[in-house]
C-alpha cells in the first residue's frame, strides 16, 4: 500500500502520456535493433567480406546531389564493391547538382562498371547524371532524353497594377536586377539571359557527347528538349539495351563475374527526421514528397528570381 503522504507518480498523473512514451521508446528501440542487425550482413547490407555489388539511387527532382555524390565515392574507394547499379527515377532538377552527379558517375566508371537503370523516368538532369556511365539500360516504357535548358519566372507587374502597388527597384548595373518578379524584362536583358541558358545549354550536350562517345553534332540533333521513349533512345544511341532493374543487375554481374548471391550494397539511405521513422510509414512518405520538392532560394544575383533547370 503507498504511503498517503507520497505523491503520485508521473505514470500515475499522466497514464496516456507514459504509455505514448514507452511506445516511442519501444519503437526506437526495436528500430535501433533491426538497424545493428541488418548493419551484420544480409542483402542490402554490408557483410565484413567477400565481393559485392553497389545498388545507388537517385530519385525525385534533383536539387542536392550531396548524399548520392558521397555515397558514390563510398562505392568507389570499397576495393570489395566491384560493380554499381545506379537506378534512376528522376525528372532532372537543378543545374548544378545535376552537373555534380554526371562528375561523380564518370570518376565511378573510371574505376569500376556503372550500369544504369532508368525507372519511370530518367530526363533531362537525370538524363545527365546517366550519361558517363558504362551501360545505359532502360524500360522500353522509360521517358528520357529531353536534353536542354528551360527558365521561367512570375511577373506580378499586372496584379500588382491592379492592387495599386508600386515598386522601386534600384541596382548597381542594368543586368543586376534582370528576372525581377515586379518588373519586365528588357530586350537587352532577354538577351543576356537567354545568352546564359544558351551557354549552360552547351555545357549539356557537350558532356553528353563525352559521356556517351557521341559525335557532338549527333547530340545537337537530338538536343531540342524532346523526351524519348526508352525503346526511341536506344535507336538514338542515348541508350544501350532494353530491361528493367533485374537485367541491369544480371548485366553488371556478367560484367564483374559476380555470383548472384553477392551482397548488395544499397543507398544513400534517406536522412529522415526521427519522427517520422518512429511514427510509421505514413508519415516517412510525407518527408519525402517534402524533402523532394524543388526548392528555389531567392538570391541577390541576375537571374536570382528566376528557374534555371535541366528539368523535363
Amino acid at each position: 500500500m503507498r504511503n498517503p503522504e507520497t505523491k503520485p507518480g508521473f505514470s500515475e498523473q499522466h497514464p496516456l502520456l507514459f504509455g505514448i512514451a514507452l511506445i516511442i521508446v519501444a519503437v526506437a528501440l526495436f528500430t535501433g535493433a533491426m538497424a545493428y542487425f541488418r548493419s551484420l550482413g544480409g542483402h542490402g547490407t554490408r557483410s565484413l567480406s567477400g565481393d559485392k555489388m553497389g545498388l545507388c539511387r537517385i530519385e525525385g527532382v534533383i536539387t542536392d546531389a550531396r548524399e548520392v555524390v558521397d555515397f558514390l565515392r563510398e562505392l568507389k574507394n570499397d576495393d570489395s564493391v566491384k560493380g554499381v547499379v545506379l537506378r534512376i527515377d528522376s525528372p532532372g532538377g537543378a543545374v548544378a547538382p545535376s552537373q555534380e552527379l554526371y562528375q561523380a558517375v564518370k570518376a565511378l566508371a573510371k574505376v569500376k562498371p556503372v550500369v544504369v537503370s532508368m525507372g519511370t523516368a530518367a530526363a533531362s538532369g537525370g538524363y545527365y547524371a546517366a550519361a558517363p556511365a558504362t551501360l545505359i539500360v532502360a524500360n522500353s516504357g522509360s521517358i528520357t532524353g529531353s536534353i536542354g535548358v528551360r527558365a521561367e519566372y512570375v511577373n506580378l507587374q499586372g496584379l500588382m497594377d491592379k492592387l495599386g502597388l508600386k515598386t522601386d527597384l534600384m541596382a548597381t548595373g542594368k543586368f543586376k536586377a534582370a528576372g525581377s518578379p515586379t518588373v519586365p524584362l528588357t530586350p537587352e536583358q532577354r538577351a543576356y539571359l537567354m545568352a546564359l541558358i544558351t551557354d549552360l545549354h552547351q555545357q549539356f550536350v557537350a558532356d553528353v557527347a563525352e559521356g556517351r562517345k557521341m559525335p557532338l553534332e549527333a547530340v545537337e540533333k537530338l538536343a531540342d528538349g524532346r523526351a524519348f521513349t526508352g525503346r526511341q533512345a536506344q535507336e538514338f544511341g542515348l541508350v544501350d539495351k532494353l530491361g528493367g532493374l533485374e537485367t541491369a543487375s544480371e548485366t553488371l554481374r556478367e560484367m564483374v563475374k559476380l555470383s548472384p548471391k553477392a551482397d548488395v550494397i544499397e543507398g544513400p539511405e534517406k536522412k529522415l527526421p526521427l519522427l517520422p521513422r518512429l511514427l510509421g510509414a505514413s508519415l516517412s512518405a510525407l518527408a519525402s514528397v517534402l524533402a523532394d520538392a524543388p526548392q528555389h532560394a531567392a538570391g541577390s544575383g541576375a537571374g536570382a528570381n528566376m528557374i534555371i533547370e535541366f528539368r523535363q
